[in-house]
């Protein structure tokens, strides 16, 4: 049996299934016969050599010469530079890295501490299984309430924050503290004087005490929705729907005040409560539509005679004027005689007598 070996391989020699030596760049003969049997591998990255245990081959002085050997303490990661450049995670207990055309060197990363150290760079992060460790991104507005095995120990503003899970179970709830919008429709209401209405509202608010409320709440904008719900259900049922068309903002505030008065059982700062539409019957909204046109139709009426009135004592105060003074009267007289002229195209002069006397005549001078 004729063995070539390169000049970045070795051989491990192994007679009837056990480990003799190695072998290097070269040619060899080994008779199969007799129970020879030659394994080549190259010597870069990890040993894979696996027909022997390690413990053996450590006790070759060519083997451990050309290897660097990593054990990975318990609660610990174990980095692999090859070239001085991050390439691996190491986390076997006992393990043999090729040391001879690739020279490499074992950094360790201590995980016993929940908090990952500072130190530990981004781009190692890619290496690592994310099983190890988690990561946890809080936006600008938001708060984050950090658990380890379910005891509250932090609270964490914006930012980004990476715990190992070795020694504890981490687990961060986040909050939002920006200010939302909370819509409560289709709310149908029947008002004191027996018409059923529906009410569409909207409330904005804003958590107050993250703390609490996810130790005391669950689902706080469903409990809020039905609070508010109840709450206008029996302050609107008390007015008739004319009260309640005149006076929405009146309501409005009322509910607002009642819902800041409960705000903080609810761990929440309520901004506002408004109505935003007020949906009658279909019949209602008939009878209210002919009672505005025949209200309008009203008004107009006042209008006009308000109008004919003025226009008749106008006309009375001239025939007053006219009366009292005949020059103006003439005046009156020329002026709609001009209006008359305006209108006609040709004048016709029959009879006796010239233009100027027929004038005379028609203006009884």
């Amino acid at each position: 049996m004729r063995i070539n070996v390169n000049q970045t391989q070795c051989g491990f020699v192994m007679k009837n299934g056990c480990y003799e030596k190695m072998i290097f760049a070269g040619t060899y003969h080994y008779p199969a016969c007799m129970g020879y049997k030659v394994i080549i591998e190259e010597m870069r990255g990890r040993v894979g050599f696996k027909e022997v245990p390690l413990k053996v081959l450590k006790e070759d002085a060519a083997f451990m010469s050309r290897v660097t050997m990593v054990e990975v303490p318990e609660g610990q990661l174990g980095i692999l530079y090859i070239n001085h450049a991050a390439s691996a995670v190491v986390t076997d207990r006992e393990a043999a890295y090729w040391n001879v055309w690739e020279p490499c060197e074992l950094r360790f990363i201590d995980m016993r501490e929940p908090v990952m150290d500072r130190n530990v760079e981004k781009n190692l992060l890619r290496l690592i299984a994310q099983q190890y460790y988690k990561k946890i991104e809080i936006l600008p507005g938001e708060m984050g309430l950090l658990y380890q095995d379910n005891i509250l120990t932090d609270e964490l503003g914006p930012g980004t924050y990476y715990y190992w899970l070795y020694a504890r179970d981490v687990l961060c709830r986040i909050v939002d503290l920006k200010m939302k919008e909370l819509e409560i429709s289709g709310q149908e209401i029947l008002t004191a004087d027996r018409v059923g209405i529906r009410l569409n509202l909207t409330a904005t608010y804003r958590i107050a005490d993250p703390k609490r409320l996810v130790e005391t709440i669950k689902g706080v904008e469903n409990q809020l929705y039905t609070r508010i719900q109840l709450i206008v259900r029996e302050y609107v049922g008390r007015y008739r729907l004319d009260e309640i068309l005149e006076q929405k903002e009146v309501i409005s505030g009322f509910l607002a005040q009642r819902m800041r008065e409960e705000q903080e059982q609810y761990c929440v700062e309520v901004q506002t409560i408004g109505i935003k539409d007020i949906i009658l019957p279909g019949e209602i909204r008939d009878i209210m539509n002919t009672v505005l046109i025949a209200e309008k139709r009203a008004q107009a009426n006042v209008i006009t005679r308000r109008e004919e009135v003025a226009s008749t004592r106008s006309l009375l105060n001239t025939a007053k004027l006219m009366d009292e003074n005949k020059t103006l009267y003439k005046l009156k007289e020329l002026e709609c005689l001009e209006r008359i002229c305006t209108q006609v195209g040709n004048i016709s002069v029959a009879g006796s007598g010239t233009l100027i006397q027929q004038l005379r005549e028609l203006m009884g001078t």
